[in-house]
Parts: structure tokens; C-alpha cells; sequence
């Protein structure tokens, strides 16, 4: 499937839940964010029938995002039944890592292609303070044991001038210890995330290279997304950058994003008006989902435009497009996300 700016769209973020655990300063506000009422989540069943005709559109991967996907009942069973899906290459899971030790028997058995671990630092109260309620310890066990399961690790740590920005060459250091890949992302202007200055990929690899020497490109494809690799010699593991606004991916993303609550988000700088659950709810069949999939992936915006625009259009920011729009109508005008981070799945 290609959109109309001839960009290969194959991977597809589906957050199970915009419930957490933690309260992260960049993500969340200490006292959390309003939650998607359970009725309006979608079902497993739901996502299920999304996949299998995102795969008729050309999806081939799939990323299970939150909130935490962990704290939602039966998630390991949902990851089980995507991998059986015909044309689904992979299905990877995004977590903060708090309960990976007590569900990693029943990750292990589902088939995951692969974790994504959000770790931003490896000191006990510095990842106290950033998530105003995690235990590292716990973290760290649940990595060594996603090690010990053979299942691929990413750990992804978003570097913050005066607060882990010292850590950068140890967080790095964690691939030449252990077999994993360390990805350093920019910090992104999306909800609390705009209080923060971001740390770009020429500022860390500069540091990483003083310490460790030349970083080797890796040529071949490491993930899913737009992250570059490197190699740095004598790493059993590799590092990597998700640069969205030092250096600009738009032109190769191929990715789309659907909420807890079944909205589908072409990009995560923009707010989406198209409820895949409403439509699915209302009665259409398998053949107009898949058409309305390749109809919205088509109109995917060109470039996020993070620091260019100002917020939002509209007084409040609301969905102001009716359900009797057109995918055109509903997909041109579309404003930016107001959203917390936790509540779009990253």
C-alpha cells in the first residue's frame, strides 16, 4: 500500500489500552489523565478483525502499544492470535518494563517478535523521580529475563539536558554488555513532552564516539520504523536514534497509529477524526473496512511539521468533522494532537 505521497505503508502501532502504571513527567501529569471509558475501548476481537484487513491494505507488522499494554487482562493471548494471522510478518510489544518478570512466561509462549522497554535512566531515584512510582530493580529483572527468554530487546531512553544527560555513554554501553540495541529518541513537542528541551543525534553521537570510537552504519533493516543503527566495535548489541526533528524521517515513515478508543492517527503530530470501532460498531463489512484503510492511508499527511505550527485550529481543539464527511474532508483538516502521550501510544 502506497500513500499518496508513494511512501510504503506496512506497520501499524495499536495501542490495547490508555491506562498506565506509571506517571512519567514527560508522558502523564501526577495525577493521570482522563480514561477512556472500558466500553469504548476496543475489543480484542475488534483489533483482530482491524489487523486481518490492514493486512489486506499491506500491513505486514504490527507494534502493541498503551498506556502500558501489560496492565490490560489477556494482552500476552491478543499477541498470540495477531502472529497467527496469514501475512503478519512480526508483533512487537512497547512497555515500561515494571511488569515484564511476572508475564514473561506467557510473552514467551505468545510468539512476541520482539520488546520495546522505555528505560531513561539506570539510577534508582532518578527513575523514581522521572515516573514519580517505578522501581527500577523491578525493570532491570524483567529485562535480564527477556535476555534469558532469547526474545529481542530494544531499550529506548530519551536523553533530558541536566537530568540523564550524564548517562548517556553507560545507557549506551548496556549493547556492549548484553545483546541488545539502546535507541536514543528525541524528546517530542507532544503534550507534556513540550516543557523539554530535546537532546539531538549529533549532540549524543559526538559523546558516544569520544568514548567508544567510530559508529559503523548498519545497513540492513533493524526494525520497524525510522530508527538509524550503528555499530560500535566490540558490541555484542547495537545503538540507535529515533531523530524526528534533527533529523527529519517523514519521507520514508511508514507507519499509521489506532487509539485504545479506535481512532486512527496518520501521524502522531496530528489528531485523528476516523473511528475505526465506530465504523466497525455501525455495521460495515470486511471489504468497506479494508477499503476505508487504503482510502485513509492514502491521504497520510506529508511531514509532522512538529515545531512550525502553532496549536490548534479550533477553540478547543475538539473533532469538529461529522461521521457523514468524506475520508478527503475528515483527513485535510486535521488539527494537532492535544493529547497526552500515554493516550496515543507513542
Amino acid at each position: 500500500m502506497k500513500d499518496q505521497y508513494q511512501r510504503d505503508v506496512d506497520y501499524i502501532r495499536i495501542s490495547v489500552t490508555d491506562r498506565c502504571n506509571y506517571r512519567c513527567q514527560y508522558c502523564l501529569p501526577r495525577e493521570g489523565a482522563e480514561r477512556t471509558d472500558h466500553s469504548d475501548v476496543m475489543t480484542y476481537e475488534e483489533i483482530i478483525r482491524l489487523v486481518k484487513a490492514a493486512t489486506a491494505a499491506g500491513i505486514t507488522r504490527v507494534k502493541i502499544t498503551g498506556g502500558e499494554p501489560l496492565v490490560r487482562k489477556g494482552v500476552c493471548g491478543l499477541i498470540q492470535n495477531l502472529r497467527r494471522i496469514p501475512g503478519i510478518e512480526s508483533v512487537t510489544m512497547t512497555t515500561n518494563g515494571a511488569l515484564l518478570r511476572r508475564f514473561m512466561p506467557e510473552l514467551a509462549a505468545s510468539g512476541v517478535s520482539g520488546i520495546n522497554i522505555s528505560l531513561d535512566t539506570m539510577d534508582q531515584e532518578k527513575y523514581r523521580r522521572i515516573t514519580r512510582r517505578g522501581d527500577f530493580s523491578e525493570v532491570w529483572e524483567g529485562i535480564r529475563k527477556t535476555i534469558i527468554a532469547g526474545i529481542p530487546v530494544k531499550v529506548n531512553c530519551i536523553p533530558m539536558p541536566g537530568f540523564n544527560d550524564d548517562e548517556l555513554v553507560d545507557m549506551a554501553a548496556l549493547a556492549w554488555k548484553y545483546p541488545i540495541t539502546v535507541r536514543f529518541v528525541e524528546m517530542m513537542p507532544v503534550g507534556m513532552g513540550k516543557q523539554y528541551k530535546a537532546v539531538t543525534q549529533d549532540e549524543i553521537k559526538k559523546i558516544l564516539e569520544a568514548q567508544f570510537g567510530y559508529m559503523e552504519p548498519v545497513k540492513e533493516a533493524a526494525g520497524n520504523g525510522p530508527a538509524v543503527y550503528y555499530q560500535f566495535p566490540e558490541f555484542r548489541g547495537k545503538v540507535g536514534f529515533i531523530s524526528p526533528l534533527s533529523r527529519k524521517f517523514c519521507r520514508s515513515c511508514n507507519r499509521i497509529r489506532v487509539l485504545a478508543d479506535g481512532t486512527l492517527k496518520l501521524c502522531l503530530n496530528y489528531e485523528g477524526h476516523m473511528n475505526l470501532k465506530q465504523e466497525m460498531r455501525s455495521g460495515i463489512d470486511d471489504q468497506e473496512l479494508e477499503k476505508l484503510l487504503k482510502d485513509c492511508i492514502y491521504m497520510k499527511p506529508k511531514c509532522h511539521d512538529f515545531p512550525s505550527r502553532s496549536w490548534p485550529a479550533t477553540e478547543d481543539g475538539a473533532n469538529v468533522f461529522g461521521k457523514g464527511d468524506t475520508v478527503e474532508e475528515r483527513v485535510k483538516n486535521m488539527i494537532r494532537e492535544p493529547r497526552f502521550m500515554a493516550q496515543i501510544g507513542g
